[in-house]
C-alpha cells in the first residue's frame, strides 16, 4: 500500500487574510468555503474543473488557531509546493515581493551545494513556512547552508 498526501490542512488565526494571501498571491482557487462565525474554513485547489479528479483540495485553511506558527513545537515543519519551472518560482517570488512578503534567502536558491533542484522560501500571514521550488533549474544557485538541506533550516 502506498498513500499520498490527500491535502494538507492549516490552523490559521484570520481566514480572510489568509484567503487572500493563497488565493490572490499564489493563485488557488477556492472550491468551497464555510462562513459560520465559529465554523470558518476555505477549500482550496487547483480549480481546473474539467471532472478528472484532480481539480479536489490541496490546502484546507481553518480558523481555529489563537497566535501565530510556532517552529518551536510539533508538527509541521514546513509545507513545498512544486512550480513547473525556475522561471515560474520567479513569477512567484515577484508576486510575494509585491504583496509585502519577507524571504528567509535571497531569490532562487540551491536545495544544497551542486544541487539542479532549487526554490525560493518564505512565510505565509501568520508564520508558516512555504517552500515553492523546482526539480531541475537550479544549476549554479547558490546555497545558503553548505551541510544541510535548505529547506530544513529557515
Amino acid at each position: 500500500m502506498t498513500l499520498r498526501t490527500g491535502h494538507t490542512g492549516l490552523n490559521v488565526t484570520d481566514l480572510d487574510r489568509s484567503l487572500a494571501f493563497y488565493r490572490d498571491v499564489l493563485g488557488f482557487a477556492l472550491l468551497a468555503e464555510g462562513k459560520e462565525d465559529d465554523r470558518r474554513y476555505a477549500f482550496l485547489g487547483d480549480g481546473d474543473g474539467d471532472g478528472d479528479g484532480d481539480g479536489g483540495p490541496v490546502l484546507t485553511l481553518w480558523q481555529q488557531a489563537q497566535g501565530s506558527y510556532d517552529a518551536g513545537r510539533a508538527g509541521l515543519h514546513h509545507l513545498a509546493f512544486t512550480a513547473d519551472s525556475a522561471e515560474r518560482v520567479r513569477e512567484y517570488e515577484t508576486a510575494l515581493r509585491a504583496a509585502g512578503v519577507e524571504f528567509a534567502h535571497e531569490g532562487l536558491v540551491a536545495h544544497r551545494e551542486g544541487s539542479a533542484s532549487g526554490g525560493i522560501f518564505f512565510h505565509d500571514p501568520d508564520g508558516t513556512r512555504l517552500e515553492i521550488s523546482v526539480p531541475h533549474g537550479a544549476e549554479g544557485a547558490p546555497a545558503p547552508h553548505s551541510s544541510a538541506p535548505t529547506c530544513g533550516f529557515f
